[in-house]
């Protein structure tokens, strides 16, 4: 398959204009829609006695639609409009539906299935007090609800709620693309699981997709059948004192697990007795001085530094002098922060190889002010990756990742059993292993993003970070069975 993308509510509705424009009527589209919503209801649902929530546009026209079907096939279906129908092909819809309709009203938490199709997506203004008290009665019954294209209240651009309430639905069905508000917190949430269904709508060229497999698994390094250690990559991971060793050593031995050649921990030498104490197949070099470091990693490919390596001069050095080896830098943690009072002077070292993968607190360090002022993560990750023209991996439960050249995407795999110490160390290793063997840094990023999650949800409840390394193997034997 390829890859998937994500379409803002503009690019969404453009593509709905040139297929009418191509010739396909706006009512087919209806249909098409309407008939998508019934069957994800039908595969998931027994006949029970069910309301649909119908509001003034094409968004209640699929309403229209969807209680129309659900009829055909003997369910108890009755409408309840929040406002008469305004487009011409929801009025339509409405004239082909014979059945009850009411006023909106509170009854509805009666019926044993709730289809809520009074907004969409592109949603610019708040619910009325009748629509947001019954939006927030939902929380309590969101098992329940299935919303067309996103529960109404929720902005399809941010995956924030418009107005002081939005609802919350157990199945939320899209058309043709993901937006935004379907995979950014907390629209994740409020959509619960979300299907997207084809209504035949032409090719919509876009610079954000889902991150999955399909946009990067064409170009995974995997090893040639004569491969041999030095041709797979050679990746550098800088430990810390001796007191902070481990998140390096989770670095280093994940890199050797997604695939890196030869990985190296480079160690101050008070730190080398308790990280010899620890590592077997991956190597061990000591160095004392920024222009050691320099000199021991001019051959890698691929060197992450960050986890816990000390937010002091020397890691402020430390960074700077890797900079000029010409190897990927994957950045994450203290190499972070240690330039909390003067970003500048860290993206003035950066390249477009290198790779930085702050969580919230970290990301606010170095783009002050950057978050709060975007209208949600994808742009703020967009607007960080050009201010230091390299990629950003913005953490969280709807990761992101961007490069300088306006590509991003947004992770959908995400586990909360990776909310633990270490975790993101495993995934800057992740990401230094995948480019030493010489994967292009976004998709790495991508890839190491994806990979990480899929380890999480194999290992799940009581999940260490200790624990994810060893899961990479399973992960990566399911891709490559995908791809042959």
């Amino acid at each position: 398959m390829a890859a998937r993308e994500i379409l803002t509510v503009a690019e969404m509705t453009a593509g709905d204009k040139a297929a009418i424009a191509a010739g396909t009527p706006g009512t087919q589209l209806m249909e098409r829609a309407g008939r998508a919503v019934t069957q994800a209801i039908l595969e998931r649902f027994s006949p029970r006695r069910t309301v649909v929530l119908c509001g003034p546009g094409n968004n209640g026209g699929d309403g229209y639609v969807v209680a129309r079907m659900l009829a055909e096939h003997g369910w108890d279906v009755s409408v309840q409009v929040a406002a008469p129908p305004k487009s011409a092909d929801a009025i339509a819809a409405a004239a082909r539906w014979t059945g009850p309709v009411g006023l909106l009203n509170a009854a509805a938490a009666n019926a044993e299935l709730v289809v809520d199709a009074i907004f969409g997506a592109g949603l610019d203004r708040p619910l009325t007090a009748e629509i947001q008290r019954l939006a927030r009665a939902s929380e309590r019954w969101a098992h329940k609800v299935v919303a067309v294209d996103t529960p109404s209240g929720l902005s399809g651009d941010t995956g924030r709620k418009v107005g002081e309430e939005c609802f919350h639905a157990a199945l939320t069905v899209t058309f043709h693309r993901r937006k935004p508000g379907h995979v950014l917190q907390p629209g994740l949430s409020y959509c619960g699981e979300v299907a997207v269904a084809d209504i035949g709508l032409g090719e919509t060229p876009a610079q954000l997709w889902e991150n999955t497999p399909d946009l990067w698994l064409a170009r995974f390094p995997w090893p040639a059948v004569n491969a041999h250690k030095h041709a797979r990559g050679r990746m550098i991971v800088v430990s810390g004192e001796p007191w902070s060793t481990g998140a390096a050593r989770l670095a280093a031995r994940s890199g050797l697990r997604v695939g890196a050649g030869l990985v190296t921990l480079l160690s101050p030498p008070e730190a080398l007795r308790v990280n010899a104490a620890h590592l077997e197949a991956v190597m061990l070099k000591p160095f004392e001085t920024e222009l050691e470091l320099e000199a021991a990693a001019s051959d890698a490919e691929a060197v992450v530094i960050g986890p816990a390596a000390g937010v002091n001069e020397a890691t402020l050095g430390n960074v700077l002098g890797l900079a000029r080896t010409g190897a990927a830098l994957v950045l994450d943690a203290d190499a972070l922060t240690v330039f909390r009072n003067d970003p500048g002077e860290l993206f003035s070292a950066l390249d477009r190889d290198d790779v930085l993968t702050p969580h919230v607190g970290e990301f606010e360090r170095i783009f002050p002010g950057m978050l709060k002022a975007a209208p949600e993560r994808i742009s703020a990750a967009r607007s960080a990756a050009r201010r230091a023209q390299a990629t950003v991996l913005l953490k969280g439960p709807d990761t992101v990742v961007a490069s300088p050249d306006g590509r991003a995407a947004v992770n959908l795999n995400g586990t909360p059993w990776l909310a633990t110490a270490g975790s993101g160390d495993v995934l800057a290793g992740l990401i230094g292993g995948l480019i030493a063997q010489g994967m292009e840094s976004f998709e790495a990023a991508c890839a190491g993003a994806w990979i990480h999650a899929q380890a999480g949800a194999a290992v799940g409840p009581g999940l260490i970070s200790e624990d994810l390394p060893g899961k990479v193997p399973e992960v990566l034997k399911d891709l490559w069975e995908r791809g042959v």
